[in-house]
């Protein structure tokens, strides 16, 4: 499987476009890793725990892609984007969202 986010793959074919796939990703929050943000917030400085979970989440994001893309018969998901955003739950909380989005391609073999 070719995972690009290039809209061509140089010297392959497309044989058909499968449609748009996407893969989405939500993490809750955790108490711990927000108090520590908190504290890199007011001192400066990059957050680390929460680096990491949108490393992880974006990981797990194209994966899924990938497996819904396979589940069309494509070899190939081209133009993937990946997009990060929150979801408010309440006014202490909020989720975290990593989308990838791309299209499912069929390349000549």
């Amino acid at each position: 499987m070719i995972l690009t986010t290039t809209d061509v793959i140089q010297d392959a074919v497309v044989e058909s476009y499968l449609g748009v796939v996407t893969a989405e990703v939500v993490y809750g929050s955790n108490a711990l890793r927000d108090f520590f943000a908190g504290i890199r917030d007011m001192i400066g400085g990059r957050t680390g725990s929460y680096e990491e979970v949108f490393r992880k989440g974006q990981l797990e994001a194209i994966a899924e892609l990938e497996k819904r893309a396979q589940s069309l018969g494509a070899n190939a998901v081209v133009g993937i984007e990946i997009d990060t955003g929150t979801i408010n739950v309440d006014d202490r909380g909020a989720l975290l969202l990593i989308t990838a989005t791309g299209t499912a391609v069929k390349l000549q073999q």
